[in-house]
């Protein structure tokens, strides 16, 4: 079984503002913005995977940008065996937001949370992310973080520094959490804050293999080939091209598999 931790339902997470999506085909040159769910399944079928993470985003007060829970939960239910819905709620609206999460939980059956922190303008240890992190670790789900550069125009990378996870990581310490991206530039201290921290993990999503650093690679190679996670952050990148390249990096059978499958199905409560 193969699974991605970490993909877009479609346009989503480059839409909302127009400077947004022309400086994210600027970096992804090849990628298919404006496609959907059809796509996002074929997209996995091409590649072999069977399950795949997919996000909803909530940057409603800060950048006025939603992908609903609901439209995240609507998706799942038209493809329940391939698809596992990760909630989003702006941590600006407080009690709402303590409110919508345990609905999306509860209610629309989604399986974890996702923060982009540049697009909420909190940093992942800012007072206001406290409650949500303490509710999700009650709720027993993953929390995925945005971690390092992005490409929405008009946003400050300054949010997105990995160090920031280590106070969530501490103070919160059955909490799973996952760095998305590897922490780019900062992907030095991302891997020492997932090696410092049982409860932490990294994702390459985003990334063409080829294209990550040897650090990075070689922290997944040995020493923190337990907590690393494949996601494509489709449609960034295709999983095909992805997996494709991956199985050319001096990984060892057994790191990859974990990457893959092992360390997915362990963060996701997969058996």
């Amino acid at each position: 079984m193969i699974i991605d931790t970490h993909a877009q339902l479609g346009i989503t997470g480059v839409g909302g503002r127009p400077e947004w999506k022309e400086s994210y085909k600027r970096i992804f040159a090849g990628a298919s913005l404006g496609k959907r769910l059809e796509a996002n399944i074929a997209d996995m079928d091409a590649a072999g995977v069977d399950k795949s993470v997919i996000v909803a985003i909530d940057a409603e007060t800060i950048s006025h940008y939603k992908v609903s829970n609901e439209e995240v939960s609507e998706a799942v239910k038209r493809y329940p065996d391939r698809l596992i819905g990760f909630a989003s709620v702006d941590p600006h609206k407080g009690k709402l937001a303590l409110d919508e999460l345990d609905y999306a939980i509860n209610k629309l059956g989604l399986k974890g949370l996702k923060f982009i922190p540049h697009l909420i303008e909190l940093c992942p240890n800012d007072k206001l992310m406290y409650p949500l992190c303490e509710k999700a670790q009650e709720l027993g789900i993953p929390v995925l973080f945005h971690t390092g550069t992005h490409f929405h125009a008009g946003t400050k990378i300054k949010y997105c520094q990995p160090i920031f996870i280590d106070d969530i990581a501490v103070d919160f310490p059955k909490l799973k959490i996952v760095m998305a991206h590897f922490g780019f530039p900062w992907f030095a201290e991302a891997m020492a804050v997932v090696q410092k921290n049982e409860n932490v993990y990294f994702n390459i999503a985003g990334w063409a293999p080829r294209h990550i650093p040897e650090l990075v690679v070689t922290y997944m190679n040995s020493i923190l080939s337990q907590k690393a996670l494949f996601g494509s952050d489709w449609p960034l990148i295709s999983r095909k091209r992805i997996l494709e390249e991956l199985r050319q990096l001096p990984l060892k059978e057994e790191s990859l598999n974990r990457i893959i499958t092992q360390n997915p199905k362990k963060l996701l409560g997969i058996s």
